[in-house]
């Protein structure tokens, strides 16, 4: 039967396009549902510069994993597409979509990410308000233009500022979670706008720096000692401007314990990752738990590794936390087997019957 030979996996990000890879590796189908209209995910559709750790583009990266599954035929594609209804149980699925289709599956990958931080639900720094404010997402587009300007007036900052942990670890909202990848992420940045505009200087305000494992060296030291970026321990009260139009980051030193008030011609705001905005949909839609803070739910993670609270239904990547693009390709690597080791177990059950 067609459910014991298929896989249906949703979400076309790095992990979603490494489960669907994986399945038709192993010989079996993978059905790919992905909401927006174009396969690769948030370093796609978010427009990411140079990844980390590998300093590779991102359209270059994510566009090799795309065609990888985009004309192989053991993988099908349905974009612009949702899994609206999923009825059946593990072995015996079957999915209803957005497009009026119906995919059977043995078992479901769910691949189905974050959703960036919206810097708004942060006003007090400035975004939304003045021009010059941007997020991580938006200074990596510009990155990809080749060039570093000033939103407001175009011309080439001499002074720009990273802010970290712009929707994490902060309680006052809601988000009581690191985000992980922020200063790597932040460090990395800082470097890229070295290199396009020498004469800028980059300021690193933070709390902490988790710059996690190898990244230590190749990220944190190598920003301040090649690049010289300079990290400044504090907290940051408000962002407003002066009356020269320069952007004020308003705060305290928290090493010297005095207060700091520092111009600045662009501030960028490291923003976190948050559950998929639509986990809700998708728990109700798939039957699947969410954990506290709305990200998709794992099982027993020792000896069910990538299950979730129903049985049949594997999640990988950013739908369970925040996560690095390595960990989420090699956690759908994990998914997308398991999916495969539910098929033959259900046609070995389906023969025996």
């Amino acid at each position: 039967m067609a459910r014991h030979d298929t896989v249906l996996v949703v979400g076309a990000g790095p992990a979603g396009l490494s489960a669907a890879a994986t399945v038709a590796a192993m010989g079996k189908k993978a059905v790919i549902v992905e909401k927006e209209d174009v396969l690769g995910g948030a370093p796609i559709i978010s427009g990411y510069s140079k990844l980390v750790p590998s300093g590779e583009w991102a359209k270059d990266a994510i566009g090799r994993m795309v065609s990888r599954v985009d004309g192989n035929g053991n993988v099908s594609i349905h974009k612009s597409t949702k899994v609206t209804q999923l009825d059946g149980e593990a072995g015996n699925f079957t999915a209803h979509l957005s497009n009026g289709q119906q995919v059977e599956a043995g078992s479901i990958v769910l691949a189905t990410g974050f959703t960036h931080f919206d810097s708004i639900n942060k006003p007090e720094w400035g975004f939304g308000t003045y021009e010059d404010v941007l997020t991580t997402t938006q200074m990596e587009q510009m990155v990809g233009t080749g060039q570093i300007r000033c939103p407001s007036d175009g011309r080439v900052p001499e002074r720009v500022a990273i802010l970290l942990c712009v929707g994490s670890r902060d309680r006052q909202i809601g988000r009581e979670w690191c985000s992980k990848i922020c200063c790597t992420v932040s460090t990395n940045l800082a470097m890229e706008i070295k290199e396009l505009s020498p004469s800028t200087d980059v300021f690193i305000y933070y709390m902490d720096i988790r710059t996690f494992g190898l990244y230590e060296d190749k990220f944190y030291w190598k920003s301040q000692e090649e690049y010289k970026t300079k990290f400044v321990k504090a907290h940051i009260a408000e962002v407003t401007k002066s009356p020269d139009g320069r952007l004020l980051v308003k705060g305290e030193d928290t090493l010297v314990k005095r207060p700091i008030v520092i111009p600045m011609d662009i501030v960028v705001h490291a923003i976190g990752m948050d559950p998929n905005a639509l986990n809700p949909e998708i728990a109700k839609v798939f039957g699947v738990g969410l954990e506290k803070h709305g990200f998709i739910d794992r099982a027993e993670q020792y000896t069910n590794s990538q299950g979730t609270t129903r049985k049949g239904i594997y999640v990988c990547g950013a739908a369970t936390g925040p996560e690095t693009i390595d960990d989420s390709i090699a956690q759908g690597q994990s998914a997308g087997s398991r999916a495969v080791a539910d098929l033959y177990q259900a046609a070995a059950l389906a023969v025996n019957a």
